[in-house]
């Protein structure tokens, strides 16, 4: 599908805020979004928090200029993290996301609040390369050098629009830094630049690229028993999800998504088309819907479309969607959609799913595998 703007409609059930206002603690290390609870006329339900990149984004985006934000701009040899990952660090939402088992971040909160204060951009290096860490250093045994930019957000006016346009936009954040201490972001057609008053050994001496990655979406056709478990474990991992259901049993479960709608899966796609879906999963638990919304989705460009349910009916569903359509559908659909990891119920079906899709995006990514075929996708 093209890229586009999320916006609402009459016909849509709103399910909060995209990015929320307050992020309270879960403990004193680490802070993320506040649930949201959603009632509905047939009982209550509770938003799940973020995780990802995308917790992050949000909550620098609640932090405004008090906010820090961190991002790996250089890594050598065995590190936990890669390159362009971001944390965020403020005095209220404390700090969001990671980039070790908890053995830096510490050094990297105390640093940003240096900085925060004094008004300066800085970067922070790690170097667990030697013995000498190893036996009284940080302890991590990594072997390893991560360098992170630190970057308060008071030096950077302007920069909510460009992390509310990766947010909403589903772009890529293009950061460089130059020589000279100018650093510039780009997210579709935003463009800022700053010249900014650099405080440490290690400021950047050479022009330095770095892609913060858009967040996966996903739209979900079906809010049966898996939805409550998968759905909330997808957002935790860093996916926007969208759901398409309109039973009146199921509706209290759009409030788990980031966007429901509240029809049939075929006008739900035509009314989805501006937004960038990157995958979509057909879970209805009825025939007629599940054969509705696979003829919808054979006309997107969906690249990865999962399917609930035996490999029997999954040959029903093509054989009655007819030869055309069954051939555009094969080469992306994954039937029985799922890892086999064993199990039964709800929750090891959405593991079952969630691993797999979780390995899609990350295989997409990184250009892994890129030619090779999913050994459950369809024949």
């Amino acid at each position: 599908m093209a890229n586009g703007t999320r916006r609402s409609s009459t016909d849509f059930v709103e399910c909060g805020d995209r990015l929320p206002t307050s992020c309270p603690p879960l403990d004193s290390q680490e802070k993320l979004a506040e649930p949201t609870a959603v009632w509905d006329s047939v009982g209550l339900v509770v938003q799940p928090a973020t995780g990802g990149t995308r917790a992050v984004v949000e909550a620098l985006i609640a932090a405004g200029p008090d906010g820090v934000l961190g991002l790996v701009i250089e890594t050598i040899g065995s590190t936990y993290t890669k390159l362009g990952t971001v944390i965020g660090i403020s005095p209220v939402q404390g700090r969001v996301g990671w980039i070790s088992g908890g053995c830096l971040e510490s050094a990297l909160e105390d640093e940003s609040c240096d900085l925060r204060e004094a008004g300066h951009a800085g970067v922070i290096e790690f170097d667990t390369r030697n013995d000498n860490d190893l036996m009284f250093g940080t302890r991590i045994g990594c072997r390893g050098l991560v360098r992170i930019a630190l970057l308060p957000l008071a030096l950077l006016p302007g920069i909510e629009s460009i992390l509310r346009k990766w947010a909403s936009n589903a772009e890529d954040i293009a950061v460089g830094f130059s020589a000279t201490g100018q650093v510039q972001m780009a997210a579709g057609d935003r463009h800022l630049c700053w010249d900014l008053p650099w405080r440490s050994p290690h400021v950047p001496a050479r022009q330095l690229q770095v892609r913060i990655p858009r967040a996966p979406q996903l739209l979900v056709f079906g809010a049966g028993p898996e939805a409550a478990v998968l759905l909330p474990w997808m957002r935790r991992l860093g996916w926007y999800v969208g759901l398409v259901e309109r039973r009146t049993r199921w509706i209290p479960q759009l409030a788990l998504a980031d966007l429901g709608k509240a029809m049939m899966p075929a006008p739900a796609v035509i009314a989805l088309s501006p937004l960038n879906y990157d995958a979509a999963i057909v879970m209805n638990h009825d025939f007629e819907l599940d054969r509705e919304a696979l003829e919808s989705l054979a006309s997107t460009g969906i690249k990865w479309i999962g399917l609930l349910g035996p490999a029997g009916r999954r040959d029903d569903l093509l054989r009655l969607l007819g030869a055309p359509l069954a051939d555009v559908l094969c080469s992306r659909l994954h039937a029985p959609i799922g890892l086999p990891l064993g199990g039964h119920g709800p929750e090891a079906i959405s593991l079952a799913i969630a691993a797999e899709l979780h390995g899609y995006w990350n295989r997409a990514e990184t250009g892994a595998a890129a030619s090779g075929k999913s050994p459950r996708r369809v024949p």
